[in-house]
């Protein structure tokens, strides 16, 4: 074959696969529209990749539930929820630039591998014009990469970890969500008031990017108010019982125990602790204290009682009283009888934000929808005014610090916001360190013609 029939990228162009009586993937047929899976007809379709099995199962559910909301409200349905509050009035309920919003399902399994498999599927079988979902960092790293591939929008999901607009950030991911940078940020003035400045502090951290960036995060933002690490151990993601990871923290020297865990891990690796009798000791003449960086409504729910009084953060909460969270809370709840979680939030605004991105700039060209969302200031989503910064496609918002509930009025009423830390204190550089320092870039974003 000669080198003539392949671009510069080495992929093989149209001619040469037409000729060989072979057909390119959708994704790979850009060229014949000027873009990934431009539509043609009346519709439009939208892949939403959540974890439909795994740890993270429960986020992954209402997730789903959000999306669903969002197309609903897209295509004229329902109360219009947060297209009566976002600042933005491009939006008018006839789908997105007259296309009725469609939409396909893919289960990440919150693993990577998988993660991508559905991704791609979404792409190249069901022509998703757009990927968005997940409740891992690991999958949206994964999943961001393919994307930037593929000449798509990704648009993530529940994603904490500062990889994901840091050393790891592409031109065609998008992240709504705060980042572990954030959480340090608006926990270690919040722990240094309520504990003091002179702890000992000793990690468990999920092994995976989220929990290193974490673990970093929080140590960095607590080490610089005076408190010391006296340890920090790595747990796998696939562990239902900490138990053998508890009993050492008793006789560590430690008086704060950090569980830089999520979903069922960090609702398992909780009530082991509480089970080892680590809320009623004693350490270094000092009541013993465990934080939780990055807290949920359903990670408060299935630890139940044991998150009383535990603090840690959260990037939105259903108590919030603002005119936009209000209409969310109210349509979310018509439709499925309970508030919705921070991760239902997210991927709802994702999707507006997708949307409206794709009318203000009157093209589904991923590259034209990524200048329309880079420097883009909204308000009326839920989190005050907000910024979608061009250098890293991260959203900058005030974040919430929140506690456990000493006496809840339901099983949705379980944390209590605390401060609301100002955007101000959790804004950082885009070459900071903890995002890769110099070296992390965007790179091109891709159109995939």
């Amino acid at each position: 074959m000669s080198k003539s029939n392949f671009t510069r990228r080495g992929v093989l162009k149209t001619g040469a696969l037409a000729g060989a009586g072979l057909t390119l993937p959708t994704y790979l047929r850009a060229q014949d529209s000027g873009f990934t899976n431009a539509p043609t007809g009346d519709s439009v379709t939208l892949g939403f990749n959540v974890p439909q099995t795994g740890p993270y199962a429960d986020e992954g559910a209402d997730e789903l539930r959000a999306y669903e909301l969002a197309v609903e409200h897209l295509n004229g349905g329902g109360d219009g929820g947060m297209l009566n509050t976002f600042s933005s009035k491009v939006l008018d309920g006839t789908g997105i630039m007259g296309k009725r919003v469609d939409y396909v399902t893919g289960d990440t399994q919150t693993k990577s591998d998988a993660a991508r498999a559905s991704a791609r599927s979404m792409i190249e079988k069901d022509g998703a014009v757009m990927i968005t979902g997940g409740s891992s960092s690991g999958v949206a790293v994964a999943v961001q990469a393919l994307c930037q591939e593929a000449g798509v929008i990704f648009m993530a999901g529940l994603t904490h970890s500062n990889d994901t607009t840091g050393k790891d950030r592409k031109a065609n991911g998008f992240r709504h969500f705060f980042n572990s940078y954030m959480s340090g940020a608006a926990l270690a003035p919040v722990l240094a008031n309520a504990y003091g400045t002179d702890r000992k502090a000793y990690h468990l951290t999920a092994d995976y990017n989220w929990g290193y960036t974490t673990e970093e995060a929080v140590r960095s933002s607590t080490e610089a108010m005076g408190w010391e690490t006296v340890n920090a151990v790595k747990t796998p993601l696939t562990q239902t019982d900490f138990s053998s990871y508890i009993a050492p923290v008793l006789n560590s020297g430690a008086d704060v125990l950090v569980l830089n865990h999520y979903g069922g891990n960090m609702v398992n690796s909780l009530t082991n602790a509480v089970q080892f009798g680590l809320r009623d000791a004693m350490a270094n003449g000092k009541n013993f204290e465990i934080v939780v960086p990055l807290y949920s409504r359903l990670m408060a729910r299935g630890a139940g009682a044991n998150v009383k009084g535990i603090y840690g953060s959260t990037n939105w909460h259903w108590s919030l009283q603002d005119e936009g969270s209000q209409a969310f809370v109210r349509s979310f709840g018509e439709k499925y009888g309970f508030p919705p979680s921070q991760a239902a939030h997210t991927c709802y605004v994702q999707t507006l934000l997708y949307a409206d991105a794709v009318t203000r700039a009157g093209s589904f060209a991923p590259c034209a929808v990524a200048e329309a969302l880079e420097g883009y200031e909204f308000d009326g989503l839920g989190n005050g005014p907000t910024l979608y910064r061009a250098e890293d496609h991260q959203c900058f918002k005030d974040v919430l610090v929140v506690r456990g509930k000493e006496n809840p009025q339901s099983e949705f009423d379980l944390l209590e916001i605390v401060e609301v830390t100002p955007v101000e204190q959790v804004t950082y550089a885009p070459d900071h360190p903890q995002m890769g320092g110099a070296a992390a870039t965007l790179g091109t974003c891709n159109n995939g013609a």
